[in-house]
């Protein structure tokens, strides 16, 4: 038997606007870390001149809150989907600026109830249900979207990704019977 393996990586098709908001993140990060500098050197100096100014401090601790704030959370704004197939296990992972990588899970493809384009009427039939959780894992609103259906620990869960024609080929080989929905 031939072992099926694909990676897949899935980037936001249209992205200058988090190109533009990844780079002005950066001029946050500069121009609060310099305000914050200041603003340190200036209540140093009231302090040892034996004052003290409440407005200085909270000007101080703002901008260093918001710059160190940018820096931590600013590679989150280009996030790719990261999702690897190996023989009917398909393991999902977040990377945010191609720098970190976060795991979101795995999943069994025979264990799916249900497999299928967004675009249908059993998707419209699953997202009416109660207590359904669901997990989004695509950037391109306008690429061909597909779902998983399944209960784990009596949790109604659903992912909601956008793989290519390959990789949906691959998945339907693996698929329980009747889990595939046209």
């Amino acid at each position: 038997m031939q072992d099926h393996f694909m990676e897949e990586v899935v980037v936001k098709q249209k992205n200058g606007v988090n190109r533009a908001l990844y780079m002005l993140s950066w001029v946050v990060i500069v121009l609060s870390g310099f305000s914050a500098m200041f603003m340190f050197s200036a209540l140093s100096r009231s302090m040892m001149a034996g004052g003290f100014d409440w407005m200085t401090l909270l000007i101080f601790l703002a901008s260093g809150g918001i710059a160190v704030y940018t820096f931590f959370f600013h590679d989150k704004i280009l996030t790719e989907y990261e999702y690897t197939f190996t023989n009917g296990a398909l393991d999902f992972a977040e990377v945010y600026n191609n720098k970190k990588r976060k795991s979101l899970g795995s999943l069994n493809v025979r264990n799916v109830e249900s497999f299928g384009k967004v675009n249908s009427e059993s998707f419209r039939r699953y997202m009416n249900m109660p207590g359904l959780k669901r997990m989004n894992w695509f950037l391109n609103r306008e690429a061909e979207l597909y779902y998983f259906y399944f209960t784990k620990d009596q949790d109604k869960k659903m992912i909601i990704l956008e793989p290519s024609e390959e990789l949906v080929g691959f998945i339907r080989q693996y698929l329980p019977r009747d889990a595939w929905r046209e």
